[in-house]
């Protein structure tokens, strides 16, 4: 073989090694359980829709939590696929593809909790960050109601097993937010507008004892 096939072998080798290390998986997360100090384990079910199970023990409670930059995780159903997300009005959905609403922000609250804040979105005049949280009755909440200092915001990750996982920016993320098609009703109330894709999820609510 010449010098220049060797050099076109070469070159198709270090191709293939390129093509086969980005197929790889690149980043060290976990599988966990969510449990919110209210006395829920944060789930999705199979429609998208986000609330919490008192089970401890429900496939719908299991999450992938992919570190996707410095204290900034993805949240990703293990069951479904799908990753949760915050829109601009504070409302959670689920989202087929990873945008950059689903980024949130990890951080450790004095009582050794977590809180999970969106990267996208806060209040403009005072900029507290908008939060994960869920209800007293298992619901999720608006973001922008959910107050860092409260029980519906912490979180205790309940690790299960350390995983490898691909860089979700390069196979899927979005250059920009993809607009809901149909956008969430402007409640002022506490009842979560649950969505999927951007398309409200209907669910019927729980009743309150």
């Amino acid at each position: 073989m010449d010098s220049l096939g060797l050099v076109k072998t070469f070159e198709r080798h270090i191709r293939t090694a390129i093509k086969h290390d980005i197929k790889d998986p690149q980043l060290k997360g976990i599988v966990t359980r969510l449990y919110c100090r209210q006395g829920y384990y944060l789930q999705m079910n199979p429609d998208g829709s986000l609330d919490g199970t008192k089970e401890d023990s429900s496939n719908s409670s299991l999450f992938n939590l992919i570190p996707v930059g410095l204290r900034v995780v993805a949240i990703q159903s293990v069951k479904t696929g799908l990753y949760i997300a915050m829109n601009g009005e504070g409302h959670l959905y689920t989202s087929e593809l990873f945008t950059p609403e689903c980024k949130f922000k990890e951080s450790v609250f004095e009582n050794y909790y977590v809180i999970y804040s969106s990267m996208l979105y806060r209040q403009q005049e005072s900029g507290r960050a908008w939060f994960l949280g869920l209800n007293k009755d298992g619901q999720a909440m608006k973001g922008n109601r959910v107050k860092k200092t409260k029980p519906a915001a912490h979180f205790l990750p309940k690790p299960l097993e350390v995983a490898m996982y691909r860089e979700p920016s390069l196979h899927d993320v979005g250059e920009t937010v993809p607009k809901p098609a149909v956008l969430p009703s402007k409640s002022t109330s506490e009842d979560p507008a649950v969505m999927n894709g951007g398309k409200p999820v209907s669910k019927e609510a729980k009743p309150t004892t």
